[in-house]
């Protein structure tokens, strides 16, 4: 386990890169032109990215970022 020591300037700009980031996978994932096998490895990004984010971000803006199953499920169909 790592530890890392920020101050809050340095956390909120972790937290507003970390959001631009999973903004543009999901701006991403419903482009029809990207292939699925593509999709995959974003949404495994976006997963990667929003438990970092969880770490930083207040419970309200976490909520914002949370995708549900159906959410996933359209982006594949």
């Amino acid at each position: 386990m790592l530890g890392l020591l920020i101050n809050e300037k340095e956390v909120k700009e972790v937290e507003y890169l970390i959001k631009r980031e999973m903004d543009e996978i999901l701006f991403d994932l419903k482009d029809n032109r990207i292939d699925q096998v593509v999709k995959r490895a974003m949404e495994e990004r976006y997963k990667i990215l929003f438990s970092l984010f969880k770490r930083v971000a207040p419970a309200k803006e976490c909520l914002k970022y949370t995708r549900s199953t159906n959410q996933r499920k359209e982006k594949k169909g």
